[in-house]
C-alpha cells in the first residue's frame, strides 16, 4: 500500500455513501480499508444491481478499494472479533445511529476503552443535541430541509419541488468528514490524542445552500422557485436547441459584457435592468428569453462554439451515456475501469475529485465481494484455520 495515509488502517462500518465514501476517499489516500458488514450482505451492497450476484452500481463506486470482512458483531464472539479488530485500528468509520453503535461496542467510550488514541468518524441525518437527532434520514432530507429543493421548483401554481438526483448532500457529507478525519489524524500525530469526528447530512446541505440563508436572514427577500433560472444573476439558465439543451451561466460585468456583444444587445449596457448582477437576476426571464431565442436556431455544438469563442462559461446537458462517452472526460481519465465478478462490462469507478501532484490517489483494487477477505483478515488478527471454521459454522462470520 502507497499513499500519504499508508500504514493507517480503517475499520468501514458504514451503509449507502456517507460512511462508505468517507472510508473510500480515506483508502484512495493510501489508508488500508475493512469493509465490515453483515453476513448476508449489507442493504446498500445490492442497490442498482449490475452484477450477477446483484453488486449495485452505488456499492461499486463507494467500496474501491478496501477488503471485506463478515460479521455478525451482536454475538458475543463476534464482539470479540470487533475488539480485536479495533486494537489494530487507526479510525472508525460508522454512519449509524448511536443506539446502534452502542450495540455493536463502536461508541466512543467504548473503543477508546480498546484502544485509547482511537479516532470515531460518524454521520447522521440531523447531527446529535437536537431535537431531530433521533430521526433517520438520507440525502434528500437534507436537499429538501436546507431550502434548495424548493428553490428548484418550476414556481407555477401546481409546480411540484424538484430535488437533485444526485446524492450531493450524502457526497459533501462523506467528503467533510474525510476531512475533519484527516484534520484528527493530524492532532494525533501531534498530541497523540484521538477524538470522534462527526458530520450530518442536514449540516452538510446548509453548507452548501448558505448564500441562499444568508441573503434570507439578512435583506428577507422571500425568493420564489425559478426552476433551472438563477435568480442573482443571468443570463444563467438551461436553453433548447435544435438538436438537445445546453446550460450557460453568466455572473459578473465582464462575462455580462462579452455575452451582450455575442447577443447584439450593446445598449442594454446602458439600461438601468441590467445594471448589475442583482439586477440581471431580478430581470432574468427577460434575459432567458433572449438567450433562448439565439439558442433555438443553432445546434448545441454551434452554440457552444460560439460561446466559447466568447469566453462565456456554457456546457451540454448529458446524457448519463453520453457523459460516459464525452472525449474530454474520457481523456481526463476520472472513469478507472475494473472487472468485476458477474459484472458483464467494465465498471467505471470515478476517481477521487481532487488530485495531488506529488502525493496522487489511486484506486488501485475493486470493491471486494461479499466476504471476500474474511479469512486473509481474521487470519491477520490471530485467528487459525480451526476458529475461522469454527465461527463460520456459529454463523458469527
Amino acid at each position: 500500500m502507497t499513499g500519504i495515509l499508508a500504514g493507517i488502517r480503517v475499520l468501514d462500518f458504514g451503509r449507502y455513501i456517507a460512511g462508505p465514501f468517507c472510508a473510500a476517499l480515506l483508502g484512495d489516500l493510501g489508508a488500508e480499508v475493512i469493509r465490515v458488514e453483515k453476513r448476508s450482505g449489507s442493504e446498500d451492497r445490492f442497490v442498482a444491481p449490475v452484477t450477477a450476484t446483484g453488486e449495485g452500481a452505488t456499492f461499486l463506486q463507494m467500496n474501491r478499494n478496501k477488503r471485506s470482512l463478515t460479521l455478525d458483531p451482536m454475538r458475543p464472539e463476534g464482539r470479540e472479533v470487533v475488539r480485536r479488530l479495533v486494537a489494530t485500528a487507526d479510525v472508525v468509520v460508522a454512519n449509524l445511529p448511536p443506539q446502534t453503535l452502542e450495540a455493536m461496542g463502536l461508541s466512543y467510550d467504548q473503543l477508546q476503552a480498546i484502544k485509547s488514541d482511537i479516532i470515531l468518524t460518524t454521520a447522521s441525518a440531523f447531527g446529535s443535541g437536537g431535537p431531530y437527532s433521533h430521526r433517520v434520514g438520507f440525502d434528500s432530507v437534507g436537499q429538501c430541509m436546507s431550502g434548495a429543493v424548493y428553490l428548484a421548483g418550476g414556481g407555477g401554481a401546481d409546480d411540484e419541488p424538484r430535488r437533485a438526483n444526485a446524492p450531493y448532500v450524502d457526497c459533501g457529507t462523506a467528503t467533510a468528514c474525510a476531512f475533519g478525519t484527516l484534520a484528527a489524524l493530524m492532532v494525533r500525530a501531534k498530541t497523540g490524542q484521538g477524538q470522534k469526528v462527526e458530520g450530518s447530512l442536514l449540516g452538510t446541505a446548509l453548507a452548501f445552500n448558505a448564500p441562499t440563508l444568508v441573503e434570507q436572514a439578512v435583506a428577507g427577500v422571500d425568493r420564489v422557485p425559478t426552476g433551472n433560472r438563477g435568480q442573482t444573476s443571468a443570463p444563467v439558465d438551461i436553453f433548447r436547441t435544435t438538436d438537445g439543451w445546453i446550460i450557460v451561466q453568466v455572473v459578473g460585468q465582464p462575462l455580462f459584457e462579452r455575452w451582450v456583444k455575442l447577443m447584439g444587445e450593446a445598449h442594454w449596457l446602458s439600461d438601468p435592468r441590467f445594471k448589475d448582477d442583482i439586477s440581471r437576476g431580478d430581470n432574468g426571464a427577460l434575459i432567458s428569453e433572449r438567450m433562448a431565442a439565439w439558442c433555438r436556431s443553432r445546434t448545441s455544438a454551434g452554440a457552444l462554439a460560439e460561446l466559447d469563442q466568447a469566453r462565456i462559461p456554457a456546457g451540454p446537458v448529458l446524457t448519463p451515456q453520453q457523459a460516459l462517452d464525452d472525449p474530454h472526460i474520457q481523456a481526463m481519465g476520472f472513469l478507472k475501469p475494473f472487472a468485476y465478478p458477474g459484472a458483464p462490462h467494465p465498471v467505471p469507478v470515478v476517481e477521487a475529485p481532487v488530485r495531488l501532484s506529488a502525493t496522487p490517489t489511486s484506486i488501485h483494487t475493486r470493491s471486494p465481494q461479499l466476504g471476500e477477505h474474511t479469512d486473509e483478515i481474521l487470519h491477520g488478527l490471530g485467528y487459525d484455520a480451526a476458529d475461522i471454521d469454527r465461527l463460520r459454522r456459529q454463523g458469527v462470520i
